[in-house]
């Protein structure tokens, strides 16, 4: 498998969360929820509380929408079009907003996407850059890894001259737990092809300091 396939297709551990072949999504529902059942109670919590009440389904159904990038057929279909104005310089989306959850620990990370790349034969609408970003997002993530593989993706699907991803997120298993530091920003970057050089990185960081 090439290193672009690697990162473009789902893990072993990703792979295992999805539902079984032939199931519902009502069923992958209710087995969720059932385990949600089981650690509230190993929790002590009385779920009679009326607190409590429904509170593994929602637990589920929110599962089943903030992983739903496992989900066989969620990957979004990304329509690329002929660079007729042979355009050569760099195409930015900056500020793309995102929610993902740690795969360390199963609470959110979330902030923002700034994605480029320079066109070579093959173009993609604007709407795109969104979409893959939220395809990889949803599922147990590592910022790095989400960074890669929107990069990655670019790569597959464009063929472009370069492309390069920054990421800023905070992460609430950062700001929640262990060292207690709220507002700490995490920053990943990934960069193919001629955004390795130079100039045309220094490029990409001019608009992304631009308001």
């Amino acid at each position: 498998m090439s290193r672009i396939s690697e990162a473009v297709a789902p893990t072993e551990t990703e792979a295992k969360g999805t539902p079984a072949v032939g199931e519902s999504e009502d069923e992958a529902r209710e087995r969720i929820a059932r385990h949600v059942r089981a650690i509230l109670e190993e929790l002590g919590l009385d779920l009679n509380d009326p607190n409590l009440e429904r509170t593994d389904e929602r637990v589920a159904d929110l599962y089943l929408e903030m992983f739903h990038g496992l989900r066989e057929g969620a990957e979004p279909e990304v329509t690329t079009f002929p660079n007729d104005e042979q355009y050569s310089h760099m195409v930015m989306e900056k500020n793309i907003p995102f929610y993902s959850m740690c795969s360390h620990h199963l609470v959110p990370f979330y902030g923002h996407a700034h994605i480029a790349y320079i066109p070579g034969e093959r173009i993609v609408g604007l709407s795109k850059f969104a979409r893959i970003l939220e395809f990889y997002a949803k599922r147990p993530q590592l910022q790095e890894r989400l960074t890669e593989q929107v990069v990655d993706c670019l790569v597959e699907k464009l063929a472009p001259r370069g492309a390069m991803v920054v990421i800023e997120a905070r992460h609430l298993c950062v700001e929640m737990r262990g060292v207690k530091k709220p507002g700490a920003l995490t920053v990943t970057s990934a960069l193919r092809g001629v955004f390795h050089e130079r100039p045309v990185r220094e490029e990409f960081l001019d608009l992304l300091r631009r308001p």
